[in-house]
């Protein structure tokens, strides 16, 4: 039964793995013919690459996770492949780069089932993870090696490469975090005191949240970035909640969060820009709003059915390959295909939290919900910050966006995911087998 279950997953696996490619080569085809008016001389080699790497992704799950969901790598593999189409109408430079990225990406992806054979085995090393997490989020912190760049200072150049390494941070500390909670859910879960008619737990049990919201305001200071403060903060809380089910966490530590952005607002320079940007960008003098207005127009010169691929001009956004990828979709894909987007992000999460659900072993309900709030949380922030429902972050859009340390951080966080995936199906079918047995 479990052979058949997984072969069956295979399967729908690949079918959609091949109806992404021919997606991604289409619209590959289509913002040349846009742009020349002639088909791409190298779209038979584009054609190669892009079937080999998913052919690489999907013949390793197949042989190291046979029986995780299938549905998960055809989407990351659907929204990576777009944004790189976007990526190279922009900027072919830019385009061999994250090529070279998203191979490393699936490397990553498959080293990662490689080595974790048994997601459990993570939880022993709660502490390791801690500290490398930590310190990937402070090292841009460091002087000679920190970077900054565009008012946040999130980046490290170790000789010619620059990474960010908040984007592995996120992974490390959510695998933390998970067991972590799992240890002391029960401690943290229990009322011992009486305010009004609201029995909440101990105040010594709301260190962690403390720790977390000082490590959060750190980032949003010293990092000038309030994409990934909101991002590990969210994060906390919400994998907190789940192993608690105490709302009294999310609305403390909601209110902490709150307090320590307002003041940070009234007392850093650059956290009150971002914030004027995102109330009313047309009015901010130094023309930091600029970008926030030009996406906007992007998105409506998109319409319900967009310009057409490389008909539109989302180049006036300067930093539409990263930041603003979104609104250049937006222009030349329209209300459709930026819904398509938050559609593929839906069922990633509806998928991700699904897995969680049917986890049975705590560390592995914890670490599913909280890999799973990072793709979600992340797509949200940057989406929003584009269409200014929140403020603007150097976020990027996860599979989406150029950016080599988040497809690398993406592709792990999703080979974990589908070990996650595998382990409980694995059990789950094994169950029924021996239980038809007897």
């Amino acid at each position: 039964m479990t052979a058949i279950l997984g072969a069956r997953r295979r399967n729908a696996e690949l079918g959609l793995m091949i109806l992404a490619a021919v997606l991604t080569v289409g619209a590959y085809v289509l913002a040349s013919l846009g742009h020349t008016s002639s088909l791409p001389a190298n779209v038979g080699p584009f054609l190669a690459i892009i079937i080999g790497l998913l052919v690489i992704a999907h013949l390793a799950t197949r042989r190291l996770a046979p029986n995780a969901d299938g549905t998960l790598l055809p989407l990351a593999a659907l929204l990576n492949g777009l944004g790189y189409v976007f990526i190279a109408r922009l900027d072919h430079k830019l385009a061999g780069l994250q090529a070279m990225w998203t191979a490393l990406g699936i490397v990553a992806f498959v080293g990662t089932l490689f080595v974790v054979r048994r997601i459990r085995d993570l939880e022993r090393y709660r502490y390791t993870f801690a500290l490398i997490g930590i310190g990937l989020l402070l090292m841009p912190l460091l002087p000679v090696i920190g970077r900054n760049i565009n008012g946040s200072r999130l980046w490290v150049r170790f000789g010619g490469i620059s990474f960010e390494p908040g984007e592995f941070a996120k992974v490390t500390l959510c695998i933390f975090l998970a067991s972590y909670l799992v240890e002391r859910r029960e401690l943290l879960a229990i009322g011992t005191r009486r305010i009004g008619r609201a029995v909440v737990p101990d105040f010594k049990y709301f260190g962690p949240i403390l720790l977390a919201w000082g490590l959060a305001m750190l980032v949003l200071v010293a990092e000038r970035d309030i994409g990934s403060s909101m991002l590990f903060f969210a994060l906390f809380l919400s994998m907190l909640w789940v192993a608690t089910g105490r709302g009294a966490y999310l609305v403390i530590g909601g209110g902490l969060f709150a307090v320590g952005s307002l003041a940070a607002v009234k007392a850093f320079a650059h956290v009150h820009e971002r914030i004027s940007v995102w109330i009313n960008p047309w009015h901010v003098a130094n023309g930091n709003g600029y970008q926030t207005i030009q996406a906007l127009f992007a998105l409506s010169a998109g319409g319900i059915f967009g310009t057409g691929l490389a008909l539109g001009s989302p180049q006036r956004i300067p930093e539409v390959a990263t930041d603003f990828i979104f609104a250049a979709i937006g222009e030349e894909l329209g209300l459709l295909g930026t819904v398509a987007i938050v559609i593929a992000f839906v069922l990633i999460v509806g998928t991700g939290l699904r897995i969680a659900m049917r986890a049975d072993a705590p560390f592995e309900k914890l670490l599913a919900t909280g890999l799973t709030t990072i793709i979600g949380l992340q797509a949200f922030i940057i989406i929003g910050g584009v269409t200014r429902v929140v403020p603007l972050t150097g976020i990027t859009l996860p599979f989406v966006s150029y950016g080599g340390s988040s497809l690398l951080a993406n592709y792990v966080l999703l080979a974990l995911l589908l070990r996650v995936s595998d382990s409980d199906s694995t059990r789950r079918s094994t169950a029924v087998a021996e239980a038809v047995a007897a």
